[in-house]
């Protein structure tokens, strides 16, 4: 739930247990102020690992939390899907409650119940599906947010609005200028209100909820080639990856299922104005495709299955497509 005030808004969310049960993990880069065990970590989608979780479950058994205990993910993206794995996962699963403090986790990864860290090179490849008791947003949080990950962020909305045809109009017109907070406020609660719909209706990830893999097939390929690539500990942002990989697989829907181009041309001239180009090659394509085939989303093997669009608002999920389909739509993504 949105709300004005973090800690007034988690006094009675905590009422539920014992204050001697409570436990927070808290991103290195987030100031939370508590009186309960916390275990401060540094994450980052290169170290979204194993490691990170057995540290975060070692730390719940020095503290004697039992399964009626409760704990806190306080951060961004990557810090509330370790979080919430290894609550998950500790004792067979534990409560635990999201407070997200980027704009990326407040729209996306912090609700919906998906949890999980990378494995063998593969984003969110070993996980569960475990829905938090409470998401506490305050976006007072995105004040202090570096422009880059404000800019991710609105990537994964900029996939919400697709889905939904009230909203893309809204969300083609808020300044990424200024990015006002009182403008922003309601957009995300809508984006909250669209993902909500969809993930009570398929909690699982059997059916519709596939909706909101849009742009995530090639986009996850990108990202993971980035940091395999990188050299540095800044590789591709997710959000960055999501809006390429909003334009390969909206100029797919454009090839195959007759999109209008509208969509595919507006989201051509955000990128260019706001996120850049993407810093791969043609030659990466092999790679790219290799990993696309390994997704978790398809299901059979080294098939490519992606979510495309009919048109805004009318997406179309188990679109199988070909190696030679997907070369062709990064060689329009490459070509920009």
């Amino acid at each position: 739930m949105l709300c004005k005030d973090i800690y007034s808004a988690l006094t009675p969310v905590l009422a539920r247990y014992d204050s001697e049960q409570v436990c927070v993990v808290c991103d290195a880069n987030v100031s939370f102020e508590s009186p309960y065990p916390t275990l401060t970590l540094a994450v980052s989608e290169q170290n979204k690992s194993l490691e990170r979780v057995s540290r975060i479950w070692d730390f719940f058994f020095e503290h004697g939390l039992t399964r009626r205990g409760v704990v806190i993910a306080v951060g961004g993206g990557v810090l509330t899907d370790i979080a919430g794995f290894a609550a998950a996962t500790y004792k067979r699963g534990v409560d635990y409650i999201n407070i997200p403090t980027t704009l990326l986790a407040m729209v996306d990864a912090s609700s919906g119940g998906k949890t999980g860290i990378n494995y063998h090179g593969l984003k969110n490849s070993i996980g569960a599906f475990a829905p938090p008791v409470d998401t506490l947003i305050w976006p007072g949080w995105l004040k202090t947010l570096p422009v880059h990950e404000f800019l991710s962020g609105y990537g994964e909305m900029l996939k919400t609005g697709l889905l939904n045809t009230k909203l893309w109009p809204q969300f083609l017109q808020y300044d990424l200028d200024t990015m006002d907070l009182e403008a922003l406020t309601p957009l995300i609660e809508q984006c909250l209100a669209v993902k909500g719909r969809i993930v009570a209706a398929d909690p699982r990830d059997s059916g519709r909820r596939k909706v909101l893999n849009l742009g995530h097939t090639f986009g996850h390929a990108l990202e993971e080639i980035s940091m395999q690539n990188a050299t540095d500990s800044h590789p591709m942002p997710h959000g960055y990856a999501v809006v390429y990989g909003l334009i390969a697989e909206v100029y797919l829907s454009v090839i195959k299922t007759h999109c209008p181009k509208e969509p595919l041309q507006q989201l051509t001239q955000l990128m260019l104005h706001y996120y850049g180009k993407p810093q791969c090659k043609c030659s990466d394509r092999e790679r790219l495709i290799a990993l696309m085939q390994q997704d978790k989303k398809n299901e059979r093997t080294a098939e490519i299955n992606c979510t495309l669009l009919r048109s805004v608002g009318s997406p179309l999920i188990n679109q199988v497509i070909s190696p030679d389909e997907a070369s062709e739509a990064f060689d329009f993504l490459f070509s920009l």
